[in-house]
């Protein structure tokens, strides 16, 4: 009978050569490293990424994506392989699984999206016109009431003109991003690469934890060990139960301004979801796309009440129902720290930073946290004052 593979995060079991009592009886007994050897080594490390990330960010997207879906899946390989399923097994048939779920959600919504694209390509003279008109009766408000010296006839036609032709660059620079990025989106690598390399992460999952575990220095080994544990706990907790929020707040979306009649409910629903793992990002501007393209359709105010109530209902299910059903009070990330990493790694290494931008920002946290602990324990924080200092002084003679 073959034994299980270690779980992960789990010290496996330590091969003859490697307890430290052998090799003291074989008289190998290692010389003790220095704080700068170790300080050398953690610095080497840090530079050797942040090198192999600025060289290769530009053909690491189908490996960070594939070890993402791996580490997505493998609670669910791990129990097809404890039902006694092969792990190999149980990993292709979760990739492939994968696979088809993306394919029916393309051949699914990809001509609806389409065709409202399309829509959207039709209407920007219409939006243009009235963005033209809105400009210039604000601007002939702004001249009643503050006189033709302060806004003359020349800005009235200046500004109007140019908001119509700021808001067609604006969707037209949009539309061609979204086409170009799909275009130019690596979707070889993306659709045959990733799946590949994940199948092979997913199936040799427990024996890289193992492998890595065991490159694990001895003397902190331990706490090295905790602390990958609690960074798993979190990590997995934020991306798995996101993961879900956006889903549900997706469809949510999308159903709900399609069932009030909003022409662009599908692609504005769809798109308020995927951002919503931006906290506040994607409601704030959903809501705001929405509310916009209800004054230019609606006739009456009606319609721009149900858009509204959308997002309120959305909110709320996100806020009591979704959010606490699937994240609850596990994840310690807290809003404006994710907000900045997803900045930040966008900022730094692009579309790759952003997908490894959540595992740096949990990681950080973890250590941070138990440095503080470190220090809080510490003498550096427990000396009471100076004695003299802290004596009280007697009454002046």
């Amino acid at each position: 009978m073959t034994q299980p593979p270690p779980r992960p995060y789990e010290r496996p079991p330590e091969r003859p050569s490697d307890r430290p009592s052998e090799r003291i009886a074989d008289g190998h007994l290692p010389t003790p490293a220095t704080r700068a050897q170790r300080i050398g080594l953690l610095v080497g490390l840090l530079v050797v990424a942040w090198f192999a990330l600025q060289w290769f960010a530009s053909i690491l997207l189908p490996f960070v994506a594939a070890a993402g879906v791996a580490y997505f899946l493998d609670p669910l390989a791990s129990r097809l392989d404890r039902l006694g399923l092969r792990r190999s097994v149980g990993a292709l048939l979760l990739i492939a699984a994968l696979l088809t779920s993306a394919l029916l959600f393309v051949l699914l919504l990809y001509p609806l999206i389409l065709a409202q694209l399309g829509l959207l390509l039709g209407r920007v003279p219409i939006y243009a016109q009235q963005v033209q008109r809105f400009a210039e009766e604000m601007i002939v408000t702004l001249q009643e009431r503050l006189g033709p010296d302060f806004v003359d006839s020349k800005l009235r036609d200046l500004v109007g003109g140019q908001a119509g032709a700021v808001l067609s660059f604006l969707i037209n620079t949009v539309t061609r991003l979204i086409g170009g990025g799909f275009a130019l989106f690596n979707v070889l690598s993306l659709v045959v690469v990733t799946p590949v390399v994940a199948f092979y992460l997913l199936r040799d999952w427990p024996g890289v934890v193992a492998q890595l575990d065991s490159w694990l220095p001895h003397r902190y080994a331990g706490v090295l060990r905790a602390q990958a544990r609690e960074v798993d706990r979190i990590l997995s907790a934020w991306l798995r139960g996101q993961a879900l929020c956006c889903l549900f707040l997706a469809l949510f979306y999308a159903t709900g301004l399609s069932v009030v009649g909003l022409d662009l409910g599908l692609i504005v629903g769809l798109s308020a979801g995927a951002l919503s793992f931006i906290p506040y990002v994607g409601s704030i501007t959903g809501l705001v796309v929405s509310v916009g393209l209800a004054l230019a359709q609606f006739p009456t105010w009606a319609g721009v009440a149900m858009v509204v109530a959308v997002f309120i209902v959305g909110n709320l299910l996100e806020g009591y129902v979704i959010y606490p059903r699937f994240l609850g009070d596990r994840v310690e990330l807290h809003a404006v720290w994710v907000i900045f990493a997803l900045f930040a790694g966008g900022a730094a290494f692009g579309f790759v930073g952003v997908l490894l931008a959540v595992p740096v920002a949990a990681t950080i946290g973890v250590l941070c946290r138990f440095w503080l602990r470190r220090y809080l324990q510490s003498p550096l924080y427990l000396d009471p004052p100076d004695s003299e200092a802290a004596a009280p002084r007697g009454p002046a003679a």
